[in-house]
């Protein structure tokens, strides 16, 4: 709270959608690290269900796209990096291959929910690309609906969590900002 309070007032008002952009990876990388945590059952806990199991991986794969998809927008509005769209030749097909790697991981996952296994961080170094890819092909024009898109990531990412950890109040929270986030996202189409 102190520091979304102090960057909020220092930020320059021309800056804000870069904060946003910001605010909102940070939102998907705790949706991300507390699905991460729902892998590891308390004492005396049960063991991880297949239920938990598929909303961690939905935690991690929207979260981390969220953040890294964050990122890439903060960075072409910034103009740390070019603020044009960057397309090259195959670059579906690899978008393609990136989400069956994956479903393959994600389905490995779900049979053995091992937080140290190579296909966990697989699952969590393929979703951070996928954000990557799926932002570089957007102009800087159309950033400020790439935010209010990836907003909406961040509620369903917390939501997703609040399923893993069973918390009402972060499903609640994270249905009311994705639902408003993909509004407002159509609305700016």
């Amino acid at each position: 709270a102190v520091v979304g309070a102090a960057a909020s007032r220092m930020v320059a008002m021309t800056a804000m959608p870069e904060m946003v952009a910001l605010f909102n990876g940070s939102g998907g990388a705790a949706s991300l690290l507390v699905g991460w945590a729902a892998l590891y059952p308390g004492v005396g806990e049960e063991a991880v269900t297949v239920f938990v199991t598929v909303t961690v991986i939905l935690s991690i794969l929207i979260g981390a796209v969220t953040v890294s998809g964050s990122v890439i927008a903060w960075g072409k509005l910034s103009e740390v990096m070019p603020s044009k769209a960057i397309v090259f030749a195959g670059q579906r097909i690899v978008n393609g291959a990136i989400l069956a790697g994956i479903l393959l991981c994600a389905v490995l996952f779900v049979m053995d929910p091992d937080p140290g296994a190579p296909v966990f961080w697989a699952l969590i170094a393929l979703s951070l690309v996928l954000g990557v890819m799926a932002v570089i092909p957007i102009g800087g024009a159309d950033m400020p609906v790439v935010i209010s898109l990836l907003n909406s990531y961040s509620g369903l990412a917390a939501c997703a969590a609040g399923f893993a950890i069973n918390n009402n109040i972060l499903i609640v929270a994270g249905s009311l900002v994705g639902a408003s986030g993909i509004i407002l996202t159509n609305i700016m189409c």
